[in-house]
């Protein structure tokens, strides 16, 4: 059984959530967020929290996955999410002009990706953030741009985020 689906979840101020039959809504300072879940899964908000019960024991799986995905959209409309990227090489640049992310990084042209709608990004020197409220857009947004070129294990060149740690390799050897 899940322990985090069995507390409550308290709905910070300035934020409301609204339950519409399994399509949950947070509104909140930083924008609104919608979502559907299972309907084995019952989602009550009063008393200034929200609770997440089992109607049906087979959907036990989804239990604690639902709470974490409220807290989520409660997390994301009051403070948001942000990753940041580091894009480390010679010649390699980044900059946002518009709705677009474009980026030069060592290939024959230059990479052009466009920014979808409710993500934020910067980007300054050789970091790129990525901000917004929803978690999966900002991680996914994150992911995409990483992978265009990951970071290498002998020099380090391509796109990493800013915690993560690169296991180096020596390379070949004098004879």
């Amino acid at each position: 059984m899940s322990r985090v689906a069995k507390k409550p979840i308290t709905i910070p101020e300035k934020t409301e959530v609204k339950v519409d039959g399994i399509t949950v809504t947070v509104k909140g300072p930083l924008g609104e967020l919608s979502r559907a879940f299972k309907p084995g899964i019952e989602v009550k908000s009063e008393n200034g929290a929200v609770t997440v019960t089992l109607k049906r024991p087979e959907d036990y799986v989804v239990w604690g996955t639902t709470a974490s995905h409220i807290k989520n959209m409660l997390e994301g409309v009051t403070k948001g999410f942000t990753k940041k990227l580091v894009v480390e090489g010679i010649g390699f640049k980044s900059d946002v002009k518009g709705s677009d992310l474009h980026l030069s990084l060592g290939f024959s042209h230059p990479v052009k990706v466009s920014i979808p709608t409710g993500l934020t990004v910067t980007a300054d020197k050789n970091i790129i953030t990525v901000s917004g409220s929803s978690n999966e857009a900002v991680g996914q947004f994150a992911s995409k741009v990483r992978a265009l070129k990951k970071p290498e294990p002998y020099k380090g060149k391509g796109i990493r985020y800013d915690d993560e740690v690169i296991r180096r390799k020596q390379g070949k050897k004098a004879a």
